[in-house]
């Protein structure tokens, strides 16, 4: 039935435009003429908008056609949204697009302000898959551009809104951090979306955040489009619902768009004007129809009468705008029949030789954007951006008297003094770098790891954000995409699970889905494991890691140790601003202010900082016991520590244990991880996350097993349990007699 109703949308317009069947008036409009009194809109700019419509909506028959055939592979049409040309034509080159699906009128338009790319031949490559696709590489069909400004979205369900917020929080911010952007400083930032989707979560975080941005007097020049069709695959949207949540919210412009193409157009000039003038968010309500379902194979007719889909049919933007350009004057049917019948012509000419270029044909060639950097080169070129020279004369070596232990630790510090420290050197070291999140201002974190910083670079630079992680992590994506270097914190592990779609569906999505033309570089700071005492149950002590290692090209790096915490933050951020890549530091909360290994005031966790060229890259492990030979103890993070500890009390029962710190997580040092397995006769796994798909222990023995290690292998792991308050939690969690019973129950 579908089909069907493709044929009849199509001979429909057919039908509108046939000769004599609508009477024209007695003037014809010169091509700079407005269309009416209503808007500025021209008669060629009506007539070049008609055909980006009717481009739109070929290319939507193409891809129904094609994937008929076999040769495509996406149907999720813009069929009934053709108006969003309208933003297309209006909106500039520079201004960023976070687009939904239903964006083909509005890409079509805005190919007008960029002539170096075909949309036509662009979307054909996108909808077969091909490798020559120049949005995503043919990993997907998505709408963007490399040169327009228009980072691909895989987002169905507004994810993307947050960085979108961030972007134009970026952009508000222009001039006032020292580094500089990529496009004009009065640019504005649109994002749109579907009426069903302006009811998730993040669409509402999202405008949220930008209400409280500008409620505290930062600019924030955003465009949200809603494109309001009436119905979310096949549940209805009530009345007016729309309109009613957004219209009156403080702070948040909102602006109605319906009716013929002059109104629409008068509408979105006012939108786009206000938010670029006002340097605020504006709501722009556009309302759509939705023709032929939600996509190729939802059978509307399941859900909807004849009836019903007939009034919807008659409400076509493309016979809307050729009636009024026809009773205007502002063309002939003779003009538009020729407009289309070229258009589809040339859809139809293209669309077979679309199909039949490159596709994506090996692992190496479809990951190649996941993790930009590595192998040799990339390596080379991270270590000399984490060699650039440390700028100003107040280094960290002087700095971070504001931590309890520094008064009395001059050069030997803890793991917090340390990872202030770095951070205090990398703002140094790079203008671009923006350190943000809720408490690291004024406050300095929760446990004091940024005190002194904002002091010391300003509020531009070191800022608190709004209590909301998936805010906080849409900032990064957009100021991030704008050519910042963003160090964003999330106060608790526990606590990204709010937002962990904003890593895994997003900002590591964005190499990917846009073959490295797009990136979101960032280093996410994150306080979480257990173990701290006196403080926390479950939503402060996080043993679950697996969620993170789960997300494709996301690094992850755990340190244990002060001068570990430096180094590796230093190449985190040399891997951010070098290949643009993600990577999330997970500081152990109960290592940070830790001072002691063996002994109450043996100080023998305090370490000193490091020289500002020394870097740590994945890979790259840590040894303690070298020589030892007869247990290997994996680990990281607090394990480090227990198992050094218990370590000890083995080798006085004669037992020698070499333990390995993998300190980066994902990916694993595997290399490293089997040459010292092989050197020892067994091998026990200290995983502290949880025993099922919490940690890493699963991973270590399948890795050592597949390269040929055969030894004895135990682990010892967290149980499945939420870490209970006090005492309790010792209960569940991994202490140094397991360690101990498990190296004395190897065979």
């Amino acid at each position: 039935m579908q089909h069907d109703r493709v044929a009849v949308v199509e001979a429909a317009l057919d039908d509108a435009l046939a000769e004599g069947t609508t009477a024209l008036p007695g003037v014809t409009l010169a091509p700079t003429d407005r269309l009416t009194g209503r808007s500025e809109l021209t008669a060629v700019q009506a007539l070049e908008l008609f055909t980006d419509q009717v481009t739109s909506r070929a290319l939507d028959v193409a891809a129904r056609r094609l994937k008929a055939d076999g040769l495509a592979h996406y149907t999720i049409s813009s069929a009934g949204h053709e108006d969003d040309a309208v933003l297309g034509a209006l909106l500039r080159p520079t201004d960023p697009c976070f687009l939904h699906y239903r964006s083909g009128g509005l890409m079509v338009a805005r190919a007008r302000h960029t002539p170096d790319r075909d949309p036509v031949w662009d979307t054909l490559l996108s909808l077969c898959a091909s490798a020559e696709d120049p949005a995503s590489g043919g990993r997907h069909k998505v709408w963007g551009s490399p040169t327009a400004w228009v980072p691909p979205q895989t987002s169905t369900i507004a994810s993307h809104l947050p960085k979108a917020v961030g972007a134009a929080f970026t952009i508000g911010r222009s001039g006032r951090t020292g580094a500089p952007l990529p496009i004009p400083g009065d640019s504005v930032v649109m994002c749109s979306f579907g009426d069903a989707s302006a009811n998730h979560a993040t669409a509402l975080t999202a405008i949220n955040a930008a209400r409280y941005a500008r409620r505290r007097g930062n600019p924030v020049p955003i465009l949200f489009v809603c494109e309001d069709n009436g119905v979310g695959i096949s549940v209805d949207t009530p009345s007016r619902w729309i309109a009613s949540t957004f219209s009156h919210l403080p702070g948040l412009r909102y602006v109605h768009a319906a009716g013929d193409l002059d109104e629409v157009w008068a509408a979105t000039d006012a939108a786009i004007d206000g938010a670029r003038s006002r340097r605020g968010p504006v709501f722009l309500h556009l309302e759509t129809v939705r023709l032929w379902g939600h996509a190729g194979s939802d059978a509307e007719h399941a859900y909807r009468d004849l009836e019903q889909i007939e009034a919807t049919e008659a409400r076509d933007p493309l016979l809307r705008t050729a009636r009024q350009l026809l009773a205007t004057g502002a063309a002939t049917p003779r003009q538009l029949r020729t407009i289309v019948a070229d258009v589809r012509a040339r859809v139809a000419e293209l669309a077979p030789r679309a199909a039949a270029r490159p596709k994506l044909t090996s692992v190496t060639a479809v990951v190649a954007s996941l993790a930009p950097g590595d192998g040799p080169e990339g390596e080379a070129a991270t270590r000399a951006a984490a060699a650039t020279e440390v700028a100003g004369d107040v280094r960290a070596a002087s700095f971070g008297g504001t931590l309890p232990e520094a008064a009395a630790t001059a050069t030997r510090r803890t793991l917090a003094a340390h990872v202030g420290a770095a951070l205090h050197d990398e703002l140094l070291r790079r203008p671009e770098a923006l350190v943000f999140g809720q408490d690291v201002g004024a406050k300095g974190g929760v446990y004091g790891v940024t005190r002194g910083l904002q002091a010391r670079f300003g509020a531009d630079r070191v800022f608190d954000t709004l209590l909301d992680e998936t805010t906080i992590l849409g900032v990064a994506q957009g100021t991030g995409l704008l050519g910042q270097l963003p160090i964003p914190e999330i106060q608790y592990l526990a606590y990204l699970h709010n937002a962990l779609d904003q890593l895994r569906g997003e900002a590591c999505s964005t190499s990917f889905f846009s073959a490295g033309r797009y990136r979101s570089p960032m280093v996410v700071r994150i306080a979480g494991l257990a173990y701290q005492k006196g403080f926390g149950g479950h939503f402060h002590n996080d043993d679950s890691i697996g969620a993170l290692r789960d997300i494709p090209g996301l690094i992850l790096a755990v340190p244990s140790r002060g001068d570990d915490a430096a180094r590796m933050l230093r190449g985190a951020v040399a891997m951010a601003a070098a290949h643009g890549r993600v990577v999330a530091f997970l500081e152990p909360i109960a290592l940070y202010h830790e001072r002691d290994l063996y002994e109450p005031g043996d100080e023998r966790w305090l370490t000193t900082y490091p020289d500002v060229d020394e870097v740590c890259l994945p890979g790259e492990v840590g040894v303690w016991d070298p020589d030892a030979t007869d247990v290997l103890l994996v680990t990281y993070g607090n394990g480090v520590r227990m198992s050094l500890r218990a370590a000890r009390r083995l080798a006085a029962e004669g037992v020698r244990c070499r333990v390995l710190d993998l300190r980066w997580l994902n990916p694993l040092p595997v290399a490293a991880l089997a040459a010292h397995a092989r050197d020892c006769a067994a091998v026990v796994v200290v995983d502290e996350c949880r025993t099922t798909a919490g940690g890493i222990a699963d991973a270590v023995v399948a890795h050592l097993a597949e390269a040929g290690v055969r030894l004895p292998l135990r682990s010892v792991r967290a149980h499945d349990s939420y870490v209970p308050l006090g005492p309790a939690a010792d209960l569940v969690l991994v202490q140094e007699d397991d360690i101990v019973a498990a190296v004395r129950a190897l065979p």
